[in-house]
């Protein structure tokens, strides 16, 4: 009687784990490391400065026509 009042000693891990995002600590662009003080956010990313988010625009546009 004991052994059956007793819950089972494996219990279930959880469904998923979702693994966290990591900081993006790098411009996309020219790889500069952001500071909190100068950033340019665009499209969900970080960017160093206008410039380099128009760069990575052109070769995005530069990219599709290479392909299509």
């Amino acid at each position: 009687m004991a052994e059956q009042a007793q819950a089972p000693q494996t219990a279930a891990p959880q469904a998923a784990e979702q693994p966290k995002q990591e900081k993006q600590t790098n411009c996309i662009t020219c790889n500069k490391p952001i500071k909190k003080l100068k950033r340019y956010y665009r499209d969900g990313k970080f960017y160093c400065a206008k410039k380099c988010y128009k760069d990575f625009l052109k070769k995005q546009k530069e990219g599709a026509k290479e392909q299509g």
